[in-house]
């Protein structure tokens, strides 16, 4: 019977599934950069006296060491590190010993703040980059206006897309540098460095280590993969976005996202308290955080059938018309039990970083 670990939060669970049950394993591809060409690039940037850094992943870890590294090495002061978000636990406790990260508002901060953030897909913008993240952190106007520019009201991940014109244009008055990368499970496979309405071309180099060709398939487990945003609802949203093309009408998907920072997202969780509803999503005369991902739900919950494993109160998930289930094991049998014990059944190890086709 194969194993397979899949992440879970901060920890791996794992799905003991009978190979005649696996149709496949699907994992996210790239290859690795070498540490010279990484610390080349980084190098080009020149003294960095402010990093804010926009997310936590291994691949984000590594790129910091390797700038206190640096810094090290040339014996010049390392910079100072401020964290977006939840994020500032994790990057501390990543830290060299006497280092700490400090938790910032996402403004520019002037030219010696160089963000850094792992590139990621996003199912109103395309991609999820630097400009992106910071268009999120400027206010509802801005994402209003990026929200009222998508086309259809379905996620579109990996595609270009005019709302990633209206992040483009909210960094190009800005005066700030940035270091995007891309990774897999090899590691970096990708960077860019520069002005943020630049480094987005690096979603070339993500797109073709991200898509997977996959066949229809009417059962399919997704985790987001480690350090990938599975700490909040809304961030693990997105795999879902990713893989759900690849989900046969009247199919069923089960999302593992622990969600132990909550759901993420302010418009989620006042529709769960009765205080948003779903008719004025479409043309909303503001934008509440979050709003896309409870449009795609609405939108997308009549074409099959979603399911989450999560350590949020099973309400949650009732009230987003998600079936709620307690572990990736019950998740398989759930599976069996509603369409067959000879089902085969579709895994995504690193939804976060793949995007079906």
């Amino acid at each position: 019977m194969p194993e397979i670990w899949l992440s879970y939060g901060s920890a791996d669970v794992v799905l003991d599934i009978r190979a005649e049950n696996l149709e496949t394993n699907i994992t996210a591809g790239g290859g690795s950069m070498e540490g010279a060409d990484i610390d080349e690039r980084l190098g080009q940037l020149g003294p960095i006296e402010e990093l804010a850094v926009l997310n936590d992943s291994p691949a984000v870890r590594e790129v910091i060491s390797r700038i206190f590294t640096a810094c090290t090495a040339r014996s010049g002061p390392p910079p100072r590190v401020l964290a977006a978000g939840g994020a500032a636990g994790g990057i501390g406790s990543a830290l060299p010993e006497g280092a700490k990260a400090e938790a910032f508002d996402g403004l520019p901060g002037g030219s010696g703040r160089v963000f850094l953030a792992e590139m990621g897909l996003d199912g109103l913008f395309g991609y999820e980059t630097v400009s992106t993240r910071l268009l999120r952190m400027s206010g509802p106007a801005g994402m209003l206006a990026a929200y009222s520019r998508r086309q259809g009201n379905l996620p579109a991940p990996g595609q270009v897309v005019p709302p990633m014109d209206e992040a483009k244009k909210h960094v190009d008055g800005l005066e700030t540098r940035c270091i995007e990368v891309a990774a897999g499970p090899g590691g970096i496979y990708g960077m860019e460095t520069g002005h943020p309405s630049k480094t987005a071309s690096l979603s070339g180099a993500f797109e073709s280590a991200a898509i997977r060709e996959s066949a229809r398939t009417k059962s399919m487990i997704i985790s987001t993969g480690w350090g990938a945003a599975g700490g909040t609802l809304s961030g693990a949203l997105g795999s879902l976005w990713s893989c759900m093309p690849a989900v046969a009408p009247g199919g069923l998907a089960v999302l593992l996202a622990e969600s132990r920072q909550g759901t993420g997202s302010e418009a989620v969780q006042r529709h769960i308290e009765g205080r948003l509803g779903v008719d004025s999503l479409r043309n909303p005369p503001e934008y509440v955080s979050g709003m896309e991902d409870l449009l795609f739900l609405t939108e997308s919950r009549g074409s099959f059938q979603m399911c989450l494993v999560s350590a949020l109160p099973e309400f949650y998930a009732k009230a987003l018309g998600m079936v709620p289930i307690n572990g990736a094991g019950p998740a398989l049998e759930y599976i069996l039990n509603t369409q067959g014990p000879r089902q085969k059944v579709t895994v995504v190890s690193d939804g976060a970083r793949v995007l079906l086709r």
